[in-house]
């Protein structure tokens, strides 16, 4: 069965990659991007939808833009880009959920999703919390199947930069070697490997709701999205 992608957050550090290994795999006839900013890719099987994720409503007025098989959901930011928790959980959290539930209104089956690793409704850290919250909420929805992803620090070329990730990208080598067994999830991980990931778990045909958590060879479901 030939597949639509749809794909929100495209233009960031993961979307980006997700949308390039779709448009190169033969399963998918259409890929579609949901972006509030100009995507600078050009494709004929791409479609470039523009919205600015206000609310639940205005991407329900979206309408047919939003009937795909597989919704790739790349949204998120941190909070010192956000500029204060509220704004933070109103991407990483609100967006989120009022993308899954337009794309399920408009009878998508899959919904794929960035978390993190340590993503807890009940974590003490705030960042945890709100990617546990979203995690929930959108497990509870009722799609045929929800993937949750949770990637530990994410290495790759930014437009922006972030001090930290750089300093990851230096330390990346002993990571490798101090981080072992249980918390090798806990390693940096390459943009690239995820959006691998991602794909990797869409096309298995699995139904249910599952966690996964990195490196790519422990990339197997680990049971619902709930807390650990």
């Amino acid at each position: 069965m030939k597949r639509i992608a749809l794909v929100a957050g495209a233009t960031g550090l993961v979307g980006h990659q997700v949308v390039a290994r779709l448009l190169r795999d033969p399963a998918y006839t259409e890929v579609r991007v949901l972006t509030r900013r100009p995507f600078d890719l050009e494709d004929p099987h791409l479609t470039v939808v523009r919205t600015d994720f206000a609310d639940l409503a205005t991407l329900q007025a979206l309408g047919d833009a939003l009937a795909v098989s597989d919704v790739y959901c790349c949204l998120g930011t941190t909070i010192k880009r956000a500029g204060c928790r509220a704004a933070f959980a109103d991407v990483d959290e609100r967006m989120v959920v009022d993308l899954a539930r337009a794309t399920l209104d408009a009878g998508a089956q899959q919904f794929l999703v960035i978390s993190a690793v340590g993503a807890s409704d009940h974590a003490l850290a705030f960042y945890s919390r709100v990617k546990g919250r979203m995690e929930k909420a959108v497990a509870a929805l009722g799609f045929d199947a929800v993937h949750v992803l949770r990637p530990s620090l994410l290495l790759g070329e930014r437009d922006e930069h972030r001090a930290g990730e750089a300093f990851a990208q230096q330390c990346a080598p002993l990571a490798e070697r101090m981080l072992r067994g249980p918390l090798r999830r806990y390693r940096p991980v390459d943009a690239d490997e995820v959006a691998e990931g991602m794909l990797r778990v869409a096309l298995r045909g699995e139904r249910g709701v599952h966690v996964h958590h990195f490196p790519l060879d422990e990339l197997v479901p680990e049971g619902e999205a709930d807390s650990e």
